[in-house]
Protein backbone atom coordinates (compact mmCIF):
# COMPACT_ATOMS: atom_id res chain seq x y z
CA UNK A 1 0.00 0.00 0.00
CA UNK A 2 1.69 3.47 -1.15
CA UNK A 3 1.40 6.47 1.27
CA UNK A 4 -0.96 8.93 0.88
CA UNK A 5 1.94 11.79 0.28
CA UNK A 6 3.34 9.35 -2.26
CA UNK A 7 13.04 -28.24 14.83
CA UNK A 8 10.26 -25.83 14.15
CA UNK A 9 11.27 -23.32 17.08
CA UNK A 10 11.58 -19.97 16.87
CA UNK A 11 14.80 -18.95 18.40
CA UNK A 12 16.55 -15.78 19.81
CA UNK A 13 19.77 -16.13 17.83
CA UNK A 14 19.66 -13.31 15.52
CA UNK A 15 21.94 -10.07 15.38
CA UNK A 16 23.57 -8.27 12.36
CA UNK A 17 26.37 -6.07 13.44
CA UNK A 18 25.91 -2.45 12.24
CA UNK A 19 22.19 -2.56 11.46
CA UNK A 20 19.96 -0.10 12.35
CA UNK A 21 17.86 -1.84 14.43
CA UNK A 22 19.31 -4.36 16.64
CA UNK A 23 17.72 -7.86 16.65
CA UNK A 24 17.86 -10.23 19.05
CA UNK A 25 14.72 -12.33 17.74
CA UNK A 26 14.62 -15.00 14.42
CA UNK A 27 11.72 -16.22 12.86
CA UNK A 28 11.40 -19.51 11.35
CA UNK A 29 12.93 -18.87 8.07
CA UNK A 30 11.54 -20.43 4.52
CA UNK A 31 15.06 -21.50 2.94
CA UNK A 32 15.59 -23.35 -0.80
CA UNK A 33 11.63 -22.84 -1.50
CA UNK A 34 10.66 -24.64 1.42
CA UNK A 35 9.54 -23.99 5.01
CA UNK A 36 10.38 -25.90 7.51
CA UNK A 37 8.70 -28.80 8.47
CA UNK A 38 5.76 -28.15 6.70
CA UNK A 39 7.17 -30.26 3.55
CA UNK A 40 6.11 -33.75 2.35
CA UNK A 41 7.77 -36.10 4.17
CA UNK A 42 6.50 -34.31 7.53
CA UNK A 43 2.76 -33.04 5.69
CA UNK A 44 2.77 -34.76 2.77
CA UNK A 45 -1.09 -36.36 3.86
CA UNK A 46 -4.69 -35.63 4.37
CA UNK A 47 -5.02 -35.98 8.19
CA UNK A 48 -8.77 -34.46 8.66
CA UNK A 49 -9.54 -30.49 8.50
CA UNK A 50 -7.62 -27.75 10.21
CA UNK A 51 -7.75 -24.37 9.51
CA UNK A 52 -5.03 -21.24 9.41
CA UNK A 53 -4.86 -17.80 10.05
CA UNK A 54 -4.62 -15.37 7.25
CA UNK A 55 -3.44 -11.35 8.01
CA UNK A 56 -2.20 -8.63 5.97
CA UNK A 57 -0.47 -5.26 6.18
CA UNK A 58 1.06 -5.23 9.65
CA UNK A 59 2.84 -1.82 8.29
CA UNK A 60 4.23 -0.33 10.87
CA UNK A 61 4.10 3.35 10.33
CA UNK A 62 1.42 3.90 8.23
CA UNK A 63 -1.54 5.14 10.16
CA UNK A 64 0.80 8.25 10.41
CA UNK A 65 1.71 8.66 7.54
CA UNK A 66 -1.48 8.12 5.67
CA UNK A 67 -3.19 10.83 8.53
CA UNK A 68 -0.45 13.28 7.10
CA UNK A 69 1.66 13.42 10.39
CA UNK A 70 5.00 15.66 9.39
CA UNK A 71 7.73 12.33 8.47
CA UNK A 72 10.03 13.45 11.27
CA UNK A 73 7.46 12.75 13.65
CA UNK A 74 5.72 9.69 12.56
CA UNK A 75 5.63 6.63 15.41
CA UNK A 76 4.48 3.69 14.94
CA UNK A 77 2.77 3.01 18.24
CA UNK A 78 -0.71 2.15 17.06
CA UNK A 79 0.47 -0.51 14.71
CA UNK A 80 2.64 -2.14 17.43
CA UNK A 81 -0.81 -2.33 19.70
CA UNK A 82 -2.86 -3.53 16.52
CA UNK A 83 0.46 -6.28 16.18
CA UNK A 84 0.38 -7.44 19.89
CA UNK A 85 -3.88 -7.26 19.90
CA UNK A 86 -3.27 -10.07 16.37
CA UNK A 87 -1.26 -12.62 18.67
CA UNK A 88 -2.88 -12.39 21.33
CA UNK A 89 -5.90 -13.38 19.42
CA UNK A 90 -3.91 -16.25 18.05
CA UNK A 91 -2.64 -17.52 20.95
CA UNK A 92 -5.76 -18.10 22.97
CA UNK A 93 -7.44 -19.69 19.30
CA UNK A 94 -8.83 -23.75 20.60
CA UNK A 95 -7.33 -25.39 18.94
CA UNK A 96 -4.23 -23.85 17.57
CA UNK A 97 -4.17 -22.97 14.08
CA UNK A 98 -1.75 -24.98 11.95
CA UNK A 99 -0.19 -22.01 10.78
CA UNK A 100 -0.38 -17.98 10.25
CA UNK A 101 0.35 -16.27 7.26
CA UNK A 102 1.52 -12.32 7.19
CA UNK A 103 0.74 -11.60 3.34
CA UNK A 104 3.23 -8.60 2.99
CA UNK A 105 3.57 -5.19 3.51
CA UNK A 106 5.08 -5.93 7.23
CA UNK A 107 6.43 -2.21 8.10
CA UNK A 108 5.97 0.80 5.91
CA UNK A 109 9.14 2.83 5.74
CA UNK A 110 11.05 2.54 2.28
CA UNK A 111 13.76 -0.16 2.02
CA UNK A 112 17.27 0.55 3.07
CA UNK A 113 16.36 3.49 5.49
CA UNK A 114 17.03 3.54 9.29
CA UNK A 115 13.30 4.02 9.83
CA UNK A 116 12.81 0.63 7.98
CA UNK A 117 15.23 -1.07 10.04
CA UNK A 118 13.96 0.17 13.47
CA UNK A 119 10.03 -0.86 12.24
CA UNK A 120 11.34 -4.28 11.26
CA UNK A 121 13.06 -4.40 15.12
CA UNK A 122 10.00 -3.79 16.69
CA UNK A 123 7.61 -6.02 13.98
CA UNK A 124 9.93 -8.69 15.53
CA UNK A 125 9.37 -8.01 19.01
CA UNK A 126 5.58 -8.09 18.91
CA UNK A 127 6.17 -11.56 16.97
CA UNK A 128 8.16 -13.49 18.69
CA UNK A 129 5.38 -13.37 21.47
CA UNK A 130 3.23 -16.04 18.51
CA UNK A 131 3.34 -19.54 20.35
CA UNK A 132 6.32 -21.08 19.01
CA UNK A 133 4.45 -23.86 17.79
CA UNK A 134 2.60 -22.16 15.44
CA UNK A 135 4.66 -21.95 12.15
CA UNK A 136 4.94 -18.43 10.81
CA UNK A 137 4.68 -17.89 7.02
CA UNK A 138 5.64 -14.06 5.79
CA UNK A 139 5.85 -12.78 2.13
CA UNK A 140 6.97 -9.75 0.37
CA UNK A 141 4.92 -6.76 -0.06
CA UNK A 142 5.64 -3.32 -2.13
CA UNK A 143 6.69 -1.74 1.13
CA UNK A 144 9.48 -4.73 1.89
CA UNK A 145 11.37 -4.45 -1.30
CA UNK A 146 9.89 -1.09 -3.07
CA UNK A 147 7.71 -0.59 -5.41
CA UNK A 148 10.63 -1.66 -7.98
CA UNK A 149 12.32 -4.23 -6.49
CA UNK A 150 16.38 -4.16 -6.80
CA UNK A 151 18.47 -7.30 -6.35
CA UNK A 152 19.64 -5.60 -2.83
CA UNK A 153 15.94 -5.13 -0.98
CA UNK A 154 15.11 -8.78 -2.07
CA UNK A 155 18.92 -9.69 -0.62
CA UNK A 156 17.57 -7.74 2.35
CA UNK A 157 14.10 -9.55 2.80
CA UNK A 158 15.55 -12.63 2.42
CA UNK A 159 18.29 -11.52 5.32
CA UNK A 160 14.76 -10.84 7.62
CA UNK A 161 12.29 -13.57 6.60
CA UNK A 162 13.97 -15.91 4.26
CA UNK A 163 13.23 -17.04 1.11
CA UNK A 164 10.68 -13.98 -0.67
CA UNK A 165 8.99 -17.15 -2.41
CA UNK A 166 8.32 -20.64 -1.72
CA UNK A 167 6.50 -23.63 -0.70
CA UNK A 168 4.40 -25.11 2.35
CA UNK A 169 3.02 -28.40 2.51
CA UNK A 170 0.46 -28.77 5.22
CA UNK A 171 -2.00 -31.46 5.97
CA UNK A 172 -1.69 -33.30 2.03
CA UNK A 173 -2.68 -29.20 0.93
CA UNK A 174 -0.06 -27.23 -1.48
CA UNK A 175 0.28 -23.60 -0.38
CA UNK A 176 2.44 -21.70 -3.05
CA UNK A 177 3.55 -18.12 -1.21
CA UNK A 178 4.21 -15.63 -4.58
CA UNK A 179 6.46 -12.87 -4.62
CA UNK A 180 3.92 -11.09 -6.66
CA UNK A 181 5.58 -7.53 -6.36
CA UNK A 182 7.36 -9.05 -10.42
CA UNK A 183 4.21 -8.76 -11.73
CA UNK A 184 3.76 -4.80 -11.06
CA UNK A 185 7.18 -4.26 -11.54
CA UNK A 186 10.58 -6.77 -12.50
CA UNK A 187 12.55 -4.74 -14.21
CA UNK A 188 15.50 -4.01 -12.15
CA UNK A 189 15.50 -8.05 -11.03
CA UNK A 190 14.90 -10.05 -14.45
CA UNK A 191 17.27 -12.63 -13.00
CA UNK A 192 14.54 -13.38 -10.34
CA UNK A 193 11.52 -13.02 -11.51
CA UNK A 194 12.34 -15.59 -13.91
CA UNK A 195 13.58 -18.06 -11.27
CA UNK A 196 9.95 -17.05 -9.75
CA UNK A 197 8.24 -18.28 -13.02
CA UNK A 198 10.22 -21.08 -13.32
CA UNK A 199 9.78 -22.40 -9.42
CA UNK A 200 6.07 -21.45 -10.23
CA UNK A 201 5.51 -23.46 -13.42
CA UNK A 202 6.97 -26.38 -11.25
CA UNK A 203 4.59 -26.31 -8.17
CA UNK A 204 1.76 -25.63 -10.54
CA UNK A 205 2.77 -28.72 -12.64
CA UNK A 206 2.83 -30.27 -9.09
CA UNK A 207 -1.14 -29.27 -8.74
CA UNK A 208 -1.84 -30.12 -11.96
CA UNK A 209 -1.17 -33.95 -10.59
CA UNK A 210 -3.89 -34.01 -8.13
CA UNK A 211 -1.32 -34.99 -5.83
CA UNK A 212 -2.65 -32.78 -3.24
CA UNK A 213 -6.35 -31.78 -1.95
CA UNK A 214 -6.13 -28.19 -2.57
CA UNK A 215 -3.74 -26.00 -4.20
CA UNK A 216 -3.57 -22.51 -2.32
CA UNK A 217 -2.11 -19.29 -3.27
CA UNK A 218 -0.71 -16.13 -0.78
CA UNK A 219 0.38 -13.36 -2.12
CA UNK A 220 0.34 -9.37 -1.42
CA UNK A 221 -1.20 -7.78 -4.17
CA UNK A 222 -4.72 -9.19 -5.54
CA UNK A 223 -4.79 -10.58 -9.26
CA UNK A 224 -8.40 -8.34 -8.79
CA UNK A 225 -10.37 -6.72 -6.35
CA UNK A 226 -13.61 -6.91 -7.08
CA UNK A 227 -14.05 -8.51 -10.80
CA UNK A 228 -11.66 -10.65 -12.98
CA UNK A 229 -11.93 -7.83 -15.87
CA UNK A 230 -11.24 -4.76 -13.90
CA UNK A 231 -9.04 -1.96 -15.49
CA UNK A 232 -5.65 -2.19 -14.01
CA UNK A 233 -5.07 0.38 -10.45
CA UNK A 234 -2.27 0.62 -7.68
CA UNK A 235 -4.11 -2.41 -5.99
CA UNK A 236 -4.05 -5.09 -8.97
CA UNK A 237 -2.44 -6.24 -11.80
CA UNK A 238 -2.76 -5.56 -15.14
CA UNK A 239 -5.67 -7.23 -17.10
CA UNK A 240 -3.50 -8.84 -19.62
CA UNK A 241 -1.10 -10.40 -17.08
CA UNK A 242 -3.68 -11.55 -15.05
CA UNK A 243 -5.55 -13.28 -17.25
CA UNK A 244 -2.85 -15.09 -18.43
CA UNK A 245 -1.61 -16.14 -14.91
CA UNK A 246 -5.69 -17.11 -13.69
CA UNK A 247 -5.32 -18.82 -17.09
CA UNK A 248 -2.43 -21.06 -15.80
CA UNK A 249 -4.24 -21.48 -12.12
CA UNK A 250 -7.12 -22.66 -13.28
CA UNK A 251 -5.72 -24.97 -15.54
CA UNK A 252 -3.31 -26.69 -12.63
CA UNK A 253 -6.51 -26.72 -10.64
CA UNK A 254 -6.05 -23.87 -8.34
CA UNK A 255 -8.97 -22.38 -6.78
CA UNK A 256 -7.96 -20.41 -3.95
CA UNK A 257 -5.94 -17.02 -3.93
CA UNK A 258 -5.48 -15.09 -0.72
CA UNK A 259 -4.31 -11.30 -1.17
CA UNK A 260 -3.85 -8.05 1.38
CA UNK A 261 -2.51 -4.83 -0.18
CA UNK A 262 -6.34 -3.30 -0.55
CA UNK A 263 -6.71 -2.42 3.37
CA UNK A 264 -10.47 -3.61 2.97
CA UNK A 265 -11.80 -6.80 2.45
CA UNK A 266 -12.61 -7.22 -1.29
CA UNK A 267 -12.58 -10.21 -3.66
CA UNK A 268 -14.61 -12.09 -6.31
CA UNK A 269 -15.14 -15.10 -8.66
CA UNK A 270 -13.17 -15.75 -11.83
CA UNK A 271 -15.80 -18.75 -12.80
CA UNK A 272 -14.26 -21.01 -10.19
CA UNK A 273 -11.34 -19.08 -8.93
CA UNK A 274 -11.83 -17.10 -6.09
CA UNK A 275 -9.62 -14.10 -5.31
CA UNK A 276 -9.92 -13.65 -1.73
CA UNK A 277 -8.91 -9.91 -0.40
CA UNK A 278 -8.19 -9.57 3.38
CA UNK A 279 -8.40 -5.98 5.26
CA UNK A 280 -5.68 -4.93 7.14
CA UNK A 281 -4.07 -5.53 11.14
CA UNK A 282 -3.02 -2.09 10.77
CA UNK A 283 -4.12 1.23 8.74
CA UNK A 284 -7.68 0.52 7.25
CA UNK A 285 -8.90 2.25 4.06
CA UNK A 286 -12.43 1.00 4.21
CA UNK A 287 -14.83 0.69 6.52
CA UNK A 288 -13.41 -2.52 7.95
CA UNK A 289 -11.80 -2.66 11.38
CA UNK A 290 -8.34 -4.15 11.85
CA UNK A 291 -8.63 -7.85 12.02
CA UNK A 292 -7.74 -11.45 10.69
CA UNK A 293 -9.37 -13.92 8.59
CA UNK A 294 -9.92 -17.60 9.68
CA UNK A 295 -9.06 -20.33 6.94
CA UNK A 296 -10.71 -23.43 7.27
CA UNK A 297 -9.71 -26.07 5.13
CA UNK A 298 -11.88 -29.64 4.63
CA UNK A 299 -11.26 -32.13 1.99
CA UNK A 300 -13.62 -31.13 -0.14
CA UNK A 301 -13.91 -27.72 0.04
CA UNK A 302 -12.48 -23.89 2.08
CA UNK A 303 -14.23 -21.53 3.96
CA UNK A 304 -13.80 -18.24 5.79
CA UNK A 305 -14.58 -15.55 7.43
CA UNK A 306 -12.88 -12.15 8.86
CA UNK A 307 -13.33 -10.73 12.36
CA UNK A 308 -11.70 -7.79 13.84
CA UNK A 309 -9.80 -8.30 17.04
CA UNK A 310 -12.48 -7.06 19.43
CA UNK A 311 -14.89 -10.09 18.12
CA UNK A 312 -12.13 -12.67 17.26
CA UNK A 313 -13.53 -16.17 18.59
CA UNK A 314 -11.06 -18.29 21.09
CA UNK A 315 -12.51 -21.61 19.29
CA UNK A 316 -12.78 -22.68 15.62
CA UNK A 317 -15.44 -25.48 14.92
CA UNK A 318 -13.42 -28.58 12.87
CA UNK A 319 -16.95 -30.67 12.19
CA UNK A 320 -17.24 -30.52 8.40
CA UNK A 321 -21.33 -29.49 9.36
CA UNK A 322 -20.47 -27.06 11.40
CA UNK A 323 -20.22 -23.34 10.77
CA UNK A 324 -17.80 -20.17 11.76
CA UNK A 325 -19.25 -18.47 14.59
Amino acid sequence: MENKKQDKKQTPSFATAGDAASRTFQLVKPENRQFPGLTEKEEGAWNGPFYFILAADTQLGLIDSWNGVPENEITWDKEIVLTNKAVECINQLKPKPKFVSICGDLVDASPETEKHELQIRDLLECLEKLDQDIPLLCLPGNHDIGNSPTAKTIMNYRRDFGDDFYSAIVGGVLFLVLNNQFYKDSGKVLQSFEEHESWMNGQLSTARSKKYKHCILFQHIPWFHDDPDEEEDYFNIEPEKRRELLERFKEAGVRHAFAGHYHRNAGGWDNDFEMNVTSAVGCQLGDDLPGMRIVRVFEDRIDHKYYDFDNFPKYVPLDKNSSLP
